[in-house]
């Protein structure tokens, strides 16, 4: 077998293989023979086909898995023995001859290998990153309060409709009546709102259903019909409000703290003010710490200027997702791609150079974490540890869960290396200009 290497450029290389019928008839007569062993034709004990039968119906499988075997070892022992780091996988050349499956004949392949660029980045206190301390406001903090308290509050009844009521009404038209009938304020048109929040219990109104409520589905829900009898339906009736009510929010007390923060942790307005300051610094920071790595990390991409051979990696991802998407699709999301791409071989490089490890404590903590957040999102945030436990579990037994957590789990250590290293620059923002960061 002859190996014959073409470079193309500085970063893909083209791999000739040649077989001889030599090179794979072993591995083609022991395939030939555990066909033997296993195949089962009527009129022969299984074990004992004629080799020419099995030949003749499964030859051409056979060889061409021979030969793939033969080539696919020979190609990775190439690049296991010249130290080859390459990026995705080999690709069949679009200069590959057609070939003639039949025992005895030899073979050509050529494959295209795209390398890894190499990376040297040697980082000082000279590189430096900007970092954001975003600076809260009065404003900020009466808006944390409101949203705290309101996350505690409860439905209550009310005199007037606001912007998140829900109106009970009673629906009246000639020989047809909708007792207690469902309005949400939030999905009243905006053309109609006005008047609405001018109603109190007892007011009466002339409404047009289909123009207070654009929504098929909400239009069935309020007169109890399906979404198919709609058409048949006079859509102006004469409403009643008979009950409106709203979420309050909670009152700042001692109870409302208890349940808030746990027992006795927070006892007064003015300890409440403390800790609601506490957490909006905390929030800030941690939206601060997420734009840092943001920056850091492309702040170390732009200094690798890496450059990546984008032809053979579009072919890759054309074979490697195949079916999934189209050309036209992958050159639409290949800037995209290359920017994450980058970051990948710039992690890597940091997990190699400062022998960076991933435990399985750290994957066990972070799925926990993930999942306790996920709780809290939905109102949970005291959920039971075996609860939490269990669901993170689950998601490590999902591959594509665990494969993001690995990722984000490797660029925090590598952060963490990385940050000590270079300076991060100080700089005063308000919330509003944070948020308008690209």
């Amino acid at each position: 077998m002859k190996i014959t290497k073409k470079q193309v450029n500085d970063q893909e290389l083209e791999l000739t293989i040649n077989v001889v019928a030599e090179d794979y008839a072993p591995a083609e007569k022991k395939k030939l023979n555990e066909y033997r062993r296993t195949a089962e034709f009527k009129g022969f004990r299984k074990g004992m086909v004629p080799a020419s039968l099995i030949q003749r119906v499964y030859g051409e499988q056979i060889l061409v898995d021979s030969v793939n075997d033969v080539v696919s070892e020979q190609l990775n022992g190439y690049i296991t023995k010249n130290k080859l780091n390459i990026l995705g996988e080999p690709l069949g050349s679009e200069k590959q001859p057609e070939i003639e499956w039949k025992s005895g004949n030899d073979f050509k392949f050529i494959f295209d290998i795209a390398l890894s660029p190499e990376i040297k980045l040697e980082l000082t206190k000279e590189d430096t990153v900007p970092y954001y301390n975003i600076t809260p406001t009065a404003e900020g903090k009466e808006e944390m309060k409101k949203n705290i308290l309101m996350q505690y509050g409860s439905l209550q009844e009310v005199e007037t409709p606001g912007e998140e009521s829900y109106l009970y009404v009673d629906l009246e038209q000639e020989g047809k009546k909708i007792e207690n009938a469902y309005l949400s304020m939030r999905d009243v048109e905006e053309k109609s709102k006005a008047k609405f929040l001018k109603l109190k219990v007892g007011s009466s109104i002339k409404i047009d259903v289909n123009k207070v409520l654009s929504n098929e589905a909400d239009r069935a829900a309020l007169l109890k019909v399906k979404k198919d009898d709609l058409a048949g339906i006079d859509p102006v009736f004469n409403a009643t409000v008979v009950n409106i009510k709203s979420y309050v929010a909670a009152e700042a007390n001692a109870e409302v703290f208890d349940k808030i923060y746990g027992k006795d942790k927070v006892k007064t307005e003015a300890d409440f003010e403390k800790q609601v300051e506490a957490d909006l610094l905390n929030n800030y920071k941690q939206e601060a710490d997420y734009r840092a790595n943001k920056d850091v990390r492309e702040y170390l991409v732009e200094k690798a200027a890496l450059t990546l051979p984008e032809d053979f990696l579009k072919r890759w991802l054309l074979v490697v997702n195949k079916g999934k998407f189209t050309k036209e699709q992958i050159d639409e999301e290949f800037a995209d791609f290359c920017v994450d791409f980058k970051w990948q071989l710039v992690r890597d490089y940091f997990i190699d150079k400062f022998k960076i490890k991933l435990t399985e404590k750290d994957l066990k903590e972070a799925a926990e974490s993930y999942v306790a957040y996920q709780y809290a999102m939905y109102g949970m945030g005291n959920a039971p540890q075996d609860m939490i436990q269990e669901a993170a579990r689950r998601v490590l037994d999902d591959e594509r869960q665990s494969q993001r957590l690995v990722e984000q789990i490797e660029d925090q250590k590598v952060m963490e290396a990385v940050k000590p290293l270079i300076t991060l620059k100080s700089k005063k923002i308000s919330l509003e200009k944070f948020r308008e960061l690209k």
